[in-house]
């Protein structure tokens, strides 16, 4: 019995010291963590939600209350509803700038060939010309289209302006005229009006109404004397179609377009189908390639203009705003 009360009287001072230096311990390196918390740059950095939620802990425990945690519940749906709406104000900036006016400029060259019958007075003759064939007869011509778009609506206008001519030599020059200057002028006007149906950042889908007018004019002047001959054909055809706009990457975008009318409004039959590739080289510089295919069939009991004209197109498209 005395050793053992002697060897429990030893074990609890020892025991006792233990605990000391165990808690001594645990107190030294709670205080170099915390050292090494603050001097370890942002290690002491946290996220908005929880610096929010901790400082509300830390003010109610000083005080002695326990923090409520519909206080804190509302504190931190507030703070993440602010948090949502610095996120969103950009978006809807620029929602708000979309709401301007867009304005894009396609200067083009088209370079087609024509086949069909033109007469007058019931009788038609055949007509076949290739792109070489009119280019060499080419004295002047202007082409282009001007698309301005607010918010979902759409206003494209295609023009294009085309002077040809020739001078032959007469084979009968004792008729009083040695040569015979022919000169003829196409011009076509195409505006429109549409709503944009899709409008993704990469795929957009625009239906169109509109009408075409066509101008057709042909002068024949005789040297050095003789009569002069000149007519012209003006029509208008209603118009109704679609656009089709796809960007397969940040550089390259396809866009398909065609419309249809006439309806023996101005034609019989009046159609065309577009179909462009576009790289674009800068931001608001694109350049296009593709193929156009425009068909008109002009019958009014006396001229006859039943002509198809298609061929490549290269353009590029600004975009001014």
């Amino acid at each position: 019995m005395f050793l053992r009360w002697k060897e429990s009287q030893l074990e609890e001072p020892i025991l006792s010291s233990n605990r000391k230096l165990v808690i001594s311990a645990v107190v030294h390196l709670l205080v170099i963590g915390l050292f090494s918390l603050a001097a370890v740059p942002g290690g002491a950095q946290v996220r908005p939600n929880q610096r929010d939620v901790s400082v509300l802990e830390t003010s109610a425990l000083s005080s002695g209350v326990a923090p409520d945690p519909r206080t804190t519940d509302r504190a931190v749906t507030a703070d993440i509803s602010a948090q949502s709406t610095n996120r969103t104000s950009p978006q809807n900036a620029s929602a708000a700038a979309d709401s301007n006016w867009h304005f894009v400029v396609s200067p083009f060259l088209w370079f087609p060939g024509v086949h069909g019958t033109v007469g007058a007075l019931g009788k038609g003759a055949s007509v076949h010309a290739s792109a070489v064939d009119l280019l060499s007869h080419f004295r002047f011509g202007l082409m282009g289209a001007v698309e301005a778009r607010h918010k979902r609506v759409v206003l494209p206008i295609d023009m294009m302006w085309v002077r040809m001519g020739e001078n032959k030599a007469l084979p009968a020059p004792n008729v009083g005229a040695s040569s015979v200057d022919v000169k003829a002028s196409e011009f076509i006007l195409t505006p429109k009006i549409g709503f944009r149906l899709v409008d993704q950042k990469v795929f957009k889908i625009d239906a169109l109404t509109g009408l075409r007018y066509w101008h057709i004019g042909q002068k024949l002047q005789f040297d050095p004397a003789g009569p002069d001959f000149s007519g012209s054909l003006n029509w208008v055809d209603p118009l109704v179609g679609g656009r089709i706009q796809a960007t397969l990457s940040p550089k390259v975008s396809v866009t398909i377009a065609g419309d249809v009318g006439g309806w023996g409004a101005g034609s019989q039959m009046d159609y065309q189908v577009v179909g462009l590739l576009g790289y674009r080289v800068k931001p608001n510089w694109t350049l296009q390639a593709g193929y156009r295919h425009l068909y008109v069939n002009y019958r009014s009991g006396g001229p006859i203009f039943d002509v198809a004209t298609s061929g490549v197109m290269i353009g590029v498209s600004v975009a001014l705003k």
